[in-house]
């Protein structure tokens, strides 16, 4: 199992994981019961319940980096470019934007 925390702003927003039966994002309590609490993305509204999905959210897809810095993470990374949740644990963690992902054994706590 892979797992990453994700944050939006510097705030822990949920965990996202990848399992035998595929993808799950899940929010975490605290977070939504932020006033000012936002979703990650607009396909992941602020709910209690667990998202899934077989193939990885194509927003979290998105962070992904393409082209010749994918290049990069498969020569040096020895990433394969089809293990998508590898590669966005490994590239995701300072993206641009409000969200990032961090692997969970990264993080104490």
């Amino acid at each position: 199992m892979k797992k990453g925390k994700v944050f939006f702003r510097d705030t822990f927003a949920g965990i996202i994981t990848e399992d035998e039966n595929g993808y799950s994002f899940t929010y975490e309590k605290e977070y939504l019961q932020a006033k000012n609490a936002k979703p990650v993305s607009f396909t992941l509204p602020l709910l209690e319940e667990p998202f899934r999905s077989k193939i990885l959210f194509p927003f979290f897809d998105g962070l992904i980096p393409e082209g010749w810095l994918l290049d990069i993470a498969e020569y040096n990374w020895k990433i394969n470019p089809r293990d998508r949740m590898s590669l966005l644990l490994t590239f995701c963690k300072d993206c641009i934007g409000a969200v990032s992902v961090i692997p969970s054994e990264q993080i104490s706590g």
